[in-house]
């Protein structure tokens, strides 16, 4: 049996991924949480084989969570179930040290195979993924600005060229106006940008929104 705990910040989404899991005679639910604090929490009492993790969490992210992890020698397997596309974050959290990678807005099969396939200590990639991986390591290595920005950073830039209010993005992220005005400011200096115009139609070149 593969025990696994969900953190996510929806219960909605909580509830369809425990569904989804739970329909799999082989794989068990075992905990809940839906911020960082709360996974600390229950994960000192609770032992897991697989973690599915949620990027964009209240407070400290998902990205935090999977480093402090990794930082700790823990032999739980983090899979990433995320709302980003692959090309935003997966290469990132692959090595930051996640198993896998996943878009929720995958086929719920999906995330059962993951789930398998990272208990079993291999890594689970899409073929997008894989072909991402690919070209990397073909490719010339031409690190683009946006690559040096830190995790909490790059989701500031995200959000931020996503149309969402300085306000709405401390809301969200259970973080001060002042310290979601200090990552804006970081990203502005290190892709050396002067607006948030600017910084919109760079996410908007380098794939990071939608057109």
């Amino acid at each position: 049996m593969i025990d696994v705990i969900l953190c996510d910040d929806h219960a909605l989404i909580r509830r369809g991924i425990r569904d989804t899991l739970s329909d799999a005679p082989d794989i068990r639910v075992v905990g809940e949480a839906g911020d960082y604090g709360e996974l600390r929490t229950l994960m000192r009492g609770t032992s897991c084989d697989v973690l599915v993790l949620d990027i964009n969490l209240p407070g400290r992210s998902g990205l935090d969570a999977l480093h402090a992890l990794k930082d700790e020698g823990s032999a739980v397997k983090v899979l990433i179930v995320s709302m980003y596309p692959e090309d935003q974050y997966a290469i990132r959290a692959l090595r930051g040290g996640a198993f896998g990678y996943v878009n929720k807005g995958g086929e719920p099969r999906q995330i059962v195979d993951a789930v398998r396939t990272v208990a079993q200590g291999r890594k689970y990639v899409t073929p997008e993924i894989a072909q991402m991986l690919v070209e990397s390591l073909t490719a010339p290595v031409l690190e683009t600005p946006h690559q040096k920005l830190s995790d909490r950073e790059l989701q500031t830039l995200v959000m931020i060229a996503s149309g969402k209010r300085l306000a709405d993005i401390a809301e969200e992220l259970m973080l001060s106006p002042k310290t979601v005005s200090v990552y804006r400011a970081r990203v502005l200096e290190k892709l050396q940008l002067a607006n948030n115009s600017e910084l919109t139609v760079y996410a908007i070149r380098n794939g990071l929104v939608g057109s």
